[in-house]
């Protein structure tokens, strides 16, 4: 699994049209699912919950759980759906995940991850990853990190992921806790340091691809969150920056037009055009007509019988006159 980059799972945001659109500007990014909790998995409408669209891999399942049988089982499903890795959830702080017993507050139970880790190693064939915090409330993380990567490391871990911020169970909200806490990349770089033989992944505050570049170095690999969702546009330059390769549309203008034959198709299922076009809203930035497009999706995806032309429309509102990819010099 190549993991030089990758798009952070998100809640509410990285379903199945969110991927299948990013996945249009870039062939080589490692994509997520939003967070699956064991009980959805092994009781819920799974074809609704893990299908996904072939196009869109590379790509992880990312889990929510602290039973270890349920783990193992919930990743025995998410490789028979063909997810090409599975990735434990130690990073959420949500006041819901906490009362669930998983996401970050297992920072504070590592043997426990690690048992999990083992469960679902043993389970299926396809690598098994945790994504954590670098620690929670007053834990040290020098201390906390360091002891709980090896605890998941001899339990199998294929990597570990690290959102380079500690996260604070009471006081904060979700949204606090991915801003608030002061960023530490330079414990995630000592920490890889200590395990060269093991992947490492940094995530959290990174805000743009050159950003996520510098920070490479002898990492493993970097991962973006919310500046590739809400600025998507940013991930043309994902396969020339890490890959050395084109990316697969010239534009974010011609990316935008790529989604609208997946559009019909998902109409024609069932699918609300809002559903799909809340994704594309940041596209455009510093384009002449970028406001225009923004509301033309807001007031007209929503309505009833909504169909793939609206996309179009929107799209017509940037002149041709203008480069429609300027906003990425931007």
């Amino acid at each position: 699994m190549d993991r030089r980059f990758s798009i952070a799972p998100m809640m509410d945001w990285t379903d199945r049209h969110c991927r299948f659109f990013h996945r249009l500007m870039t062939r080589r990014a490692l994509l997520y699912t939003e967070m699956v909790t064991t009980g959805a998995v092994i009781h819920g409408d799974r074809q609704r919950l893990l299908g996904f669209d072939p196009a869109e891999h590379p790509i992880a399942l990312q889990l929510g759980g602290s039973e270890p049988a349920a783990l193992a089982e919930s990743a025995r499903i998410g490789e028979g759906f063909g997810y090409g890795e599975i990735n434990l959830n130690v990073g959420c702080p949500s006041d819901r995940v906490q009362e669930g017993r998983f996401g970050a507050c297992l920072m504070l139970e590592p043997r426990l991850v690690a048992d999990s880790v083992a469960a679902m190693k043993a389970a299926v064939k396809v690598p098994v990853t945790v994504k954590c915090r670098i620690g929670v409330d007053d834990q040290d993380p020098e201390e906390v990190l360091f002891a709980f990567a090896a605890q998941v490391k001899e339990a199998g871990a294929d990597a570990l992921i690290v959102h380079a911020r500690k996260a604070w169970l009471n006081g904060l909200s979700p949204k606090e806790n991915r801003e608030v806490p002061p960023l530490d990349y330079a414990i995630v770089h000592r920490l890889k340091a200590a395990h060269p033989d093991w992947p490492v992944v940094l995530n959290g505050g990174l805000a743009s691809l050159e950003q996520a570049r510098d920070n490479l170095g002898a990492l493993d690999g970097v991962m973006l969150g919310r500046a590739a969702y809400q600025e998507p546009w940013r991930l043309l330059g994902v396969d020339p920056m890490f890959y050395g390769e084109a990316a697969p549309v010239a534009s974010a203008k011609e990316a935008g037009r790529a989604l609208i034959p997946y559009i019909e198709r998902e109409i024609d299922k069932g699918v609300r055009l809002n559903s799909i076009t809340r994704h594309v809203l940041g596209l455009f930035r510093a384009v002449p007509g970028a406001r225009a497009f923004r509301r033309h999706l807001a007031v007209e995806a929503v309505k009833p019988g909504a169909g793939a032309s609206v996309l179009g429309d929107a799209l017509a509102l940037l002149p041709d006159a203008a480069p429609d990819d300027a906003h990425i010099a931007a």
